[in-house]
């Protein structure tokens, strides 16, 4: 998840004010002009007491702490292990995903990627389609009581189904959703936890 905030912004033509939103590798600022920066545009972004900083003297005024906290974000951007809860000794579960990387990267944190489909800490499900979406009943029972089920589908002009589609499909077996993420460049992912009864 990235960061959002209402800020006054100063620009070198002037002060704007309006809407600036960091979701890695991006900040985007939305006030009389939208304005996007990533790249080199982000390197050596610092805190000035309650101004977050550009290279090109771009502020915009969040507040002390905030200012701070929104350097650190964008100079130490949270993997996708991060973002998603990745922890030593969950047991882990991949189906369908085509993702290389992702069963290293589960195992570099130190998860147990394991076959035997019972007691899952993570369920990582690709479904783009209403017949992969059906097999999340069956899905249901290989998590472990506190399990995540997270569901992965293409995203932006390829996606083939809507995130309430998705949801929708989860919720109707007890299942709600509690985080997105962003799982590659072309995949969102969204968890799915069991409802608390």
């Amino acid at each position: 998840m990235g960061k959002e905030a209402t800020v006054q912004a100063t620009f070198a033509e002037g002060p704007d004010e309006g809407r600036l939103q960091y979701e890695p590798p991006k900040l985007l600022f939305r006030g009389a002009q939208r304005r996007v920066f990533e790249g080199e545009a982000l390197q050596g972004v610092t805190a000035d007491g309650a101004d977050l900083v550009l290279a090109d003297g771009s502020r915009f005024t969040l507040g002390e702490k905030q200012a701070a906290s929104w350097v650190d974000a964008i100079l130490n951007p949270k993997g996708r292990m991060d973002k998603i809860g990745v922890k030593p000794g969950m047991r882990a579960a991949v189906l369908g995903v085509a993702d290389g990387a992702l069963s290293a990267e589960l195992s570099e944190r130190g998860a147990q990627p394991v076959t035997e489909l019972a007691d899952l800490d993570l369920l990582f499900y690709a479904a783009d389609s209403a017949e992969e979406l059906a097999r999340v009943e069956a899905l249901v029972p290989m998590l472990a009581e506190k399990g995540a089920l997270w569901i992965v589908s293409r995203k932006g002009k390829a996606a083939t189904l809507k995130d309430v589609e998705v949801m929708a499909a989860a919720k109707a077996h007890g299942l709600v959703d509690n985080k997105v993420v962003s799982f590659s460049d072309t995949h969102t992912s969204l968890r799915f936890v069991r409802r608390l009864t």
